[in-house]
């Protein structure tokens, strides 16, 4: 619609929008309004919907379908004058129709909180400390017997048990002079060091020999139980577990590899690539904390609170991706919807304060979103949904500017996101530089959301 509008600045992040509505485009809504009112009135004569105007007029009076113009015009003009001068309003708009109510041009003032413009300092001197990427001698080894483990061979031993082997038993267990019900069991085969029952299980077969019997008491794992636990374990006998030799008959029974050396090396880069990404992710949450910590003026709780309704609707619609519900949800977290919504507004404020300081950094260093980086957003966007960048520009973006806009809002704060990372002083935790080089992920999919660093082209 064309509208006439104007913008006046107020106290508290406020503006006041003043808007007149062309005569002419309120009239197309007047007749709007009239010909949905005939398909809901009925007059001697007519059929449904074929009044015309002016007898409806006659009958109902010139402002019976005021009201419903009205209703269609304005928060179109509201909208429509916002976008023109923009506003960023960040909460409902407060309408006053100044003019026009009963008849004649309408005008009416707007009255909106918008988003803060805050100025912060020091974004280009942050230090993060993330783990080192790099693999160690010890991880690879771990990873590796972890999978000789999974081809290993039992064999009966002589000595005292140690964590990992296997100990077979005839267990007899008791509360209160009662034997209880899955704690008595002949033959039962446990790993010594996994915790699995009480820890006094684990602490008593360290150092034992097949034919002890051992007698103890533990601590019952319910709390609202009271007594001890008593148990009776006869060892019947002890087992470990030989580990195949790694070699290149082992990599190729165990692997797609016909070698050590490169089941070793494709173990190493998977060690590699999950300790890159755990460090990204890690350098993320550091510098969203840190750049939040930078902003001191006071978070509109209106910015809070659309944090808190997104991280709601992602919740909802992971929590759908996996077919439960939202109630499920609440009552296998024990906790109700008002006071999870409460949890949700510390992270939301923390949120909403970051991305207040990416706006003052972007604004304090002329970070703008180039075309191209526009387009990089719209795949990445067409990607998640299965659809070409041509496909969602012609099925969601292409007649609505506003999309758009949100668009290039996003592609701007991945950019900035950017400038802000590139300046990070990384240390690892024994306060070594780490090369930024060392976190480059070999393809996007290792990026935490919303991590942009310097190998992507955007």
């Amino acid at each position: 619609m064309t509208v006439k509008s104007a913008v006046e600045p107020l106290e508290g992040n406020r503006v006041r929008v003043s808007v007149d509505i062309d005569p002419e485009e309120f009239e197309k809504k007047l007749d709007e309004a009239f010909r949905k009112l005939a398909r809901e009135v009925r007059l001697p004569g007519f059929r449904p919907g074929k009044a015309p105007r002016r007898v409806l007029e006659a009958r109902l009076g010139p402002a019976a379908a005021r009201g419903e113009a009205l209703s269609d015009a304005v928060p179109e003009c509201y909208a429509q004058a916002i976008m023109d001068h923009g506003v960023d309003a960040i909460a409902p708009p407060e309408i006053d129709i100044t003019s026009g109510a009963e008849e004649g041009p309408v005008s009416f003032d707007a009255v909106v909180e918008i988003r803060p413009l805050v100025a912060i300092t020091g974004y280009d001197r942050l230090r993060a400390e993330v783990p080192n990427p790099d693999p160690t001698e010890a991880e690879i080894g771990e990873q590796l017997d972890r999978l000789r483990r999974q081809f290993g061979e039992l064999s009966t031993v002589a000595r005292p048990a140690i964590d990992g082997d296997q100990v077979t038993m005839d267990v007899y267990g008791s509360h209160n002079g009662e034997e209880v019900e899955g704690l008595t069991v002949d033959d039962y085969t446990y790993e010594v060091g996994q915790s699995a029952v009480v820890p006094e299980i684990d602490e008593q077969l360290q150092g034992a020999k097949a034919g002890d019997i051992l007698e103890f008491n533990a601590q019952h794992p319910d709390d609202d139980e009271d007594g001890l636990l008593r148990f009776r374990i006869l060892v019947k006998d002890v087992k470990e577990t030989v580990l195949p030799d790694f070699d290149d008959e082992f990599a190729r029974e165990a692997s797609e590899f016909d070698t050590a050396e490169e089941l070793r090396a494709d173990i190493s880069g998977s060690i590699a690539r999950a300790k890159r990404a755990g460090a990204l992710a890690s350098l993320d949450r550091q510098v969203a904390e840190q750049l939040a910590d930078l902003v001191d003026d006071d978070i509109p709780e209106a910015l809070v609170d659309a944090e808190v309704q997104h991280r709601v609707r992602s919740l909802q619609m992971r929590l759908g991706s996996q077919g439960i519900e939202m109630q499920t949800y609440l009552e296998a977290i024990d906790q109700t919807a008002e006071e999870m919504l409460e949890a949700l507004r510390v992270p939301a404020r923390q949120d909403a304060k970051t991305d207040l300081a990416l706006r003052a950094v972007a604004a304090a260093e002329d970070i703008e979103a180039t075309d191209r980086d526009v387009d990089f957003e719209l795949s990445a966007l067409a990607a998640q949904v299965g659809q070409t960048s041509e496909e969602l520009m012609s099925s969601v973006f292409s007649d609505d500017e506003n999309r758009l806009k949100g668009v290039r809002l996003d592609a701007q704060m991945r950019k900035t996101r950017k400038w802000v990372l590139e300046r990070v002083e990384i240390t690892d935790t024994d306060g070594n530089p780490v090369e930024r080089s060392s976190l480059e992920p070999d393809d996007e999919s290792e990026l935490p959301p919303n991590t942009t660093i310097e190998s992507q082209n955007t």
